[in-house]
């Protein structure tokens, strides 16, 4: 009798709880990261990764080194190279707006038959490079392996910052690092990050 009068309470107790404080039940959705015009980034649509140049006197853009996107390397060039990219939550939600801090598969959106067709993808990964002797972002990741993330930039609110999040093991939450440039306008995990704007692809 005693614990059926205990759960009763309890029971209460939580509903008095959920009703006057929701705030304490359910969890605040992070920040909905913005586009240039300040409108919510969405799932699946289009965006070129632009950036300032290090003169700020030109407006640079996410593209390839290549004319295909089988097995490209992610670099920065000018602005009329740019390729439209789509960025999608690693675990599926029905919330169709991108948030600062999930983690995301990013994809190349141009033509990608013939790279389906060889088993490899357009989206972002990281791997070794033997030619510039360290890790740099390419194409041909597989899904829920190669996870990024999107953070506003702490010394500009107006810029964000991408980051790569390793995932090693199946239980490992590894550590994420800033996605930078380096002198051959490769983008590469751990270096000083990039400072970047969406800019819809219309």
């Amino acid at each position: 009798m005693k614990i059926t009068k205990v759960l009763g309470l309890s029971f209460l107790l939580f509903a008095f709880i959920g009703t006057s404080f929701p705030e304490a039940v359910h969890a605040k959705d992070p920040a909905a990261v913005l586009d240039v015009f300040g409108h919510e980034v969405q799932a699946g649509a289009r965006y070129l990764i632009v950036a300032p140049s290090t003169d700020n006197t030109t407006t640079l853009a996410v593209t390839i080194n290549s004319q295909v996107l089988c097995n490209s390397d992610v670099i920065l060039s000018t602005l009329n190279e740019s390729l439209p990219i789509t960025f999608s939550p690693v675990i599926q939600s029905t919330d169709s707006v991108i948030r600062e801090g999930t983690h995301l598969n990013v994809n190349f959106a141009g033509p990608s038959a013939m790279c389906l067709k060889g088993g490899v993808t357009p989206m972002w990964k990281i791997r070794f490079s033997t030619t510039l002797k360290g890790y740099i972002v390419t194409t041909g990741g597989v899904d829920r392996l190669n996870r990024f993330k999107i953070t506003k930039f702490e010394g500009d609110n107006s810029f964000y910052q991408l980051s790569f999040c390793p995932l090693s093991e199946t239980f490992c939450e590894c550590s994420c690092v800033p996605v930078g440039v380096n002198g051959d306008n490769n983008l590469v995990p751990g270096a000083g990050p990039l400072l970047v704007m969406f800019e819809p692809d219309e």
